[in-house]
């Protein structure tokens, strides 16, 4: 929801939002801060604290639900920025944490040598492995993802929820238009798969990490950032995202206006990440499970997208999963 690790500017911050959030988390509205963009959300970063405001109104109660996991982080080895204060003013939510050492691991990748890159994914896959043994409560979703399960309008990838699998086929249903034939397939596919992910304990996954959400400085993981979408899931639900990143990252840029990096320089990310954690890859059924994930994202677009074009998409790539393909085909791990 933000990129939090560019260098502060040498100018002070006049910006009323930003003067009116410090105020209301009780810190001295001083200092200097730099201004980011984000997807939803406005940030500022400075010397000590990163501020995020959010005025979408689709993200209900994001930064509370964050706030809940990071206490949940509290003890463990998991790479973190501390909170320091959250709440509602009349800017909208925001929320203020420490600033984490070095910068996003979108913004060191491209510069940094094979040594340094492998590196980085290796302390990742070491962050992954002690956020993975953190146990929360086993209903933890997003207060906003509990909306958009329950049938609400919704214009963006959420992270997939196992047990809602079958209520995305019946949202979709909803929709006039939509193609019966197909939909029945995807039911039949979902309900011959349930079965493999009976015997799955939920972990703690963070939902959305790519290079925005990773924060680095010297070849390792500061800081995991933006928990808005974690939830208590299987453990290999964390790849759902990152292998799409790895995969199609020009679709994952850290604002609208920039590019995402150039999925020609991930080609060995899996292989490494598979390499400092082993477990998260040790399924025979890994890649069925993998195409299940697939298919609940590509459902949600389907049944809750407000623009026809992009649920016209989303149809065609759950057609292609049920023939058995999706972007998983160029990877190797």
């Amino acid at each position: 929801m933000g990129d939090p690790s560019t260098p502060p500017v040498e100018e002070p911050s006049s910006d009323p939002a930003l003067l009116r959030t410090l105020t209301a988390a009780g810190l001295p509205p001083t200092g200097r801060f730099t201004p980011k963009g984000g997807w939803v959300s406005r940030v500022w970063v400075g010397d000590q604290y990163v501020v995020r405001l959010n005025n979408d109104g689709r993200f209900r109660d994001a930064y509370r639900h964050e706030a809940t996991v990071v206490k949940l982080l509290a003890g463990s080895e998991v790479p973190h920025a501390r909170i320091l204060a959250h709440g509602d003013g009349p800017d909208g939510p925001w929320y203020v944490s420490e600033r984490l050492p070095g910068r996003t691991l979108y913004d060191a990748w491209p510069a940094a040598d094979s040594h340094t890159r492998r590196a980085m994914i290796e302390s990742l896959g070491a962050a992954l492995r002690a956020l993975h043994r953190v146990r929360p409560p086993a209903d933890l979703l997003p207060p906003w993802l509990v909306d958009a399960l329950a049938g609400e309008p919704w214009a963006a990838f959420h992270p997939p929820v196992v047990g809602a699998a079958l209520q995305r086929v019946e949202a979709a249903r909803q929709w006039p238009g939509h193609d019966p034939r197909l939909l029945a397939e995807v039911d039949d596919w979902i309900r011959e798969r349930l079965a493999l992910f009976a015997a799955d304990e939920p972990v703690l996954v963070h939902g959305d990490l790519h290079g925005s959400n990773v924060i680095v400085d010297k070849g390792r993981v500061t800081g995991l950032i933006d928990f808005a979408e974690a939830s208590a899931q299987p453990a290999d639900v964390e790849l759902d995202i990152i292998l799409r990143w790895c995969a199609r990252a020009r679709e994952y840029p850290p604002t609208p206006e920039e590019q995402g990096l150039d999925e020609t320089t991930l080609t060995e990310v899996p292989g490494w990440l598979r390499g400092a954690y082993p477990e998260l890859f040790e399924r025979e059924d890994l890649r069925e499970r993998l195409r299940f994930y697939d298919m609940h994202r590509e459902l949600a677009l389907y049944a809750h997208h407000s623009q026809p074009d992009e649920r016209e998409a989303a149809r065609d790539r759950v057609a292609r999963l049920l023939s058995g393909r999706n972007h998983l085909d160029r990877l190797v791990w």
